[in-house]
């Protein structure tokens, strides 16, 4: 492997994928996953059969939007979600805060600018009268660059999507920690977790019959090519996905079939992979409600109240920040 020459100028994606291809065992971010292909992708992973978590969600935000409004109503809030993609779920709850007049203006946070474009463009056609702010980035540089609240507002944080699921522990609860730091005793965090559950229906959700979650994984490796000029050949690569039921970690690698370099060209890259040698491509933990609690007290949070779908296959986790 030849190690590039230092380069300051080089994007936040291709220095993670430097970094993640020059390590071992190698890997590769799944936030980088969400390129305007990659997010067309998973509008179609959403809805696939086999991926329960959004249906579950929905259904959550659906059965709840009343409970979560009178949760509300007392005071003025910004409500500032995570990580908002096409803001599909979160339209349920905007559609009944809109119907019960709630004071709020809405921060959807994402890294991409595409589907922030759609959401804003969505949003305004159907109220025109919503406060919407869209901010492009990482979740906590975003978050600085919101306008500064007055005293009686108090912030709504929404992190759904199982999206704390592709993080270890350890990072879920720095995670957590960093963001009640930039909040204040009283505000709200509402986190969406994906519930241990028969192992066959968690794993199918990642490895769906249509190939469609192969081909997710595999984007971004096209992605490498389209913006770094790399030469990698997606067809090489086997998507394989396996879940741990003890950890309740779902780990979604690509697996070299054969022996091969790979140029990339921006980094002055070339990576060697033996054939059945992996990528490490993405987590996604499932959690119990022992562990939810733990996390919470480990971040300095109170657990107010779960969310709950009726199969309990998911649930929103409401923390209070003390």
């Amino acid at each position: 492997m030849i190690a590039p020459e230092t380069n300051t100028k080089l994007s936040a994606f291709a220095q993670d994928v430097q970094t993640g291809l020059r390590s071992q065992p190698k890997s590769l971010q799944s936030k980088y996953f969400y390129d305007a292909e990659g997010d067309r992708l998973f509008q179609k992973i959403m809805d696939l059969p086999e991926y329960y978590l959004t249906r579950c969600e929905a259904e959550i935000l659906q059965t709840h939007a009343v409970d979560m409004a009178v949760l509300l109503k007392n005071q003025p809030f910004d409500l500032v979600e995570l990580g908002a993609g096409d803001g599909l779920k979160t339209r349920v709850l905007l559609s009944h805060f809109q119907e019960e007049q709630l004071q709020y203006r809405y921060f959807p946070v994402d890294i991409s600018r595409n589907i922030l474009d759609h959401l804003e463009e969505t949003l305004q056609q159907r109220w025109p009268d919503l406060s919407v702010f869209p901010l492009e980035g990482e979740y906590f540089s975003a978050l600085k660059k919101m306008p500064t609240s007055e005293a009686n507002v108090r912030k709504v944080v929404l992190f759904l999507g199982s999206t704390i699921g592709n993080m270890t522990l350890a990072d879920a609860e720095s995670f957590l920690q960093q963001l009640r730091t930039q909040l204040a005793p009283g505000d709200l965090i509402l986190v969406g977790f994906d519930l241990k559950k028969n192992p066959e229906l968690i794993l199918a959700a990642y490895n769906d019959s249509a190939k469609v979650t192969r081909d997710f994984n595999l984007n971004l490796l096209h992605r490498i090519n389209r913006e770094l000029g790399g030469n990698f050949q997606p067809e090489n690569f086997q998507h394989w996905p396996l879940y741990q039921p003890i950890t309740g970690h779902t780990k979604s690698y690509l697996i070299s079939k054969i022996d091969q370099e790979v140029y990339i060209e921006a980094l002055n890259l070339t990576v060697k992979f033996a054939a059945w040698e992996a990528i490490d491509m993405e987590l996604s933990k499932k959690y119990d409600f022992a562990e939810i609690e733990h996390l919470a007290t480990l971040a300095g949070l109170k657990v107010l109240t779960y969310f709950k779908d009726r199969k309990e296959y998911f649930t929103d986790a409401l923390f209070l920040v003390e």
